[in-house]
């Protein structure tokens, strides 16, 4: 299998895209973990996460379904995006023991399939949320 991080480009070493969106929502995500700690329901965090960017007013869209297309026909596979943030970012919240090359792998998929450039893994099952953030970008 190919590595995972071959197949997206690492932020760290180049411009970051949408920047100022990612960081109201890293923002966001950490104030929710600052009230909440590790150990809920990805639902939980989901409701709060969604309160905390109305209350900021950041735009965004809920389990954001995403069609397949395969051979020019459109499938309705039930993929739904966790949040879509302003167009812009893609958003999958996880409560896991970690990111793993899976949690990558679906990500850039959910990127590809929607044609949106940025996407941000956040995982609020650690004790300090920054080590639980992944961004990558396709």
């Amino acid at each position: 299998m190919q590595d995972i991080t071959r197949r997206h480009r690492d932020t760290e070493n180049f411009t970051l895209y949408n920047k100022e969106t990612t960081d109201k929502i890293i923002a966001s995500a950490i104030e929710v973990h600052r009230h909440l700690g590790p150990g809920l329901l990805e639902s939980a965090y989901e409701e709060c996460f969604c309160h905390e960017l109305h209350l900021a007013e950041i735009p965004f869209e809920r389990q954001k379904p995403l069609p397949l297309e395969y051979k020019g026909i459109k499938l309705n596979c039930g993929y739904r995006i966790d949040i879509v943030v302003d167009e812009k970012v893609v958003v999958e919240l996880k409560c896991v023991d970690k990111i793993t090359p899976v949690h990558e792998a679906q990500l850039l998929t959910y990127l590809r399939l929607s044609n949106i450039k940025v996407g941000l893994i956040i995982n609020f099952y650690t004790d300090v949320l920054k080590n639980g953030i992944k961004r990558l970008v396709l």
